[in-house]
């Protein structure tokens, strides 16, 4: 656990276990805790890190974002600083529109890349979700959006059982909310991204793992992006919303080691007709 510098903000950042460097970059809420039930697992077959955003959670406050393409930038910068060259990345949500910029800017920085939850460009509903979610942020306050940002992202059957009272259940998420200009250049960044037509010039070996029921990002926005890149794998769990990877993690995680396995394969594949030729 370590503050790292990357010039104009200090990123909160956690490193477990051994191998090739894996990437975990969270979505909107910008937190490594949304990884918890993952690290143990990937830690095992790979040298996991995993950050908190700018201006989010344990990171300091910083100069804002409004883009995505910004995101990525920290994102290239925390690399250098820690000395990564090359590594795999796994992007939810927001973290995959991260992941897309890095996997078109800097392919030579990636050796796979699994996009989860994401989307290539928006549509009329999805602008009009994020459009209500901002007028809640302003208008209603913290507690009202981190409350519809969990209804909408969590499965009723799951959301029943762990739901207790609106303090517990959002009791990490108040924690590590940003500022209210931080939070709102970060849903202008979500509402903005839009590289439907550059996908198909991606070239790194490229997953996407997606939940039928997600309600945030519909299965037709997230399984998108496996159409436009080419030879992209995907997978589509049957249930688990948004946050898959915390409410299907055993199921998420399985489908998340074998693609990995699968994208080193074509790594390794496209190694050696490089060396061939």
């Amino acid at each position: 656990m370590s503050q790292v510098s990357i010039g104009d903000a200090d990123l909160y950042t956690e490193t477990s276990g051994r191998g090739e460097d894996l990437l975990l970059v969270a979505g909107l809420g910008g937190s490594a805790t949304f990884w918890r039930a993952q690290v143990e697992v990937l830690s095992t077959h790979y040298r996991v890190t995993r950050y908190d955003h700018r201006g989010v959670g344990r990171s300091s406050p910083a100069p804002l974002i409004a883009s995505v393409e910004q995101l990525a930038d920290d994102l290239i910068r925390l690399m250098d600083a820690l000395g990564i060259e090359r590594a795999h990345v796994v992007g939810h949500s927001t973290g995959g529109a991260i992941g897309q910029h890095l996997a078109l800017r800097c392919p030579d920085r990636l050796h796979s890349l699994v996009l989860s939850g994401t989307w290539a460009g928006p549509s009329p509903l999805f602008i009009e979700l994020f459009k209500l979610r901002r007028d809640v942020l302003i208008n209603c306050g913290l507690k009202q959006y981190l409350m519809l940002g969990a209804l909408l992202a969590t499965p009723a059957w799951h959301l029943h059982e762990q739901f207790t009272n609106a303090e517990d259940y959002l009791v990490d998420r108040t924690r590590a909310a940003p500022r209210l200009e931080v939070e709102l250049g970060r849903l202008n960044a979500v509402m903005t991204h839009d590289l439907r037509h550059r996908l198909a010039d991606i070239r790194v070996p490229t997953a996407v793992i997606c939940a039928r029921d997600d309600q945030i990002v519909p299965e037709p926005l997230a399984t998108e992006p496996a159409r436009l890149i080419p030879g992209a794998l995907l997978e589509v769990l049957p249930e688990g919303g948004h946050f898959c990877p915390m409410i299907v993690a055993d199921r998420y995680n399985r489908a998340l080691l074998r693609l990995l396995g699968e994208l080193r394969g074509a790594q390794g594949s496209q190694a050696e007709v490089v060396a061939a030729r």
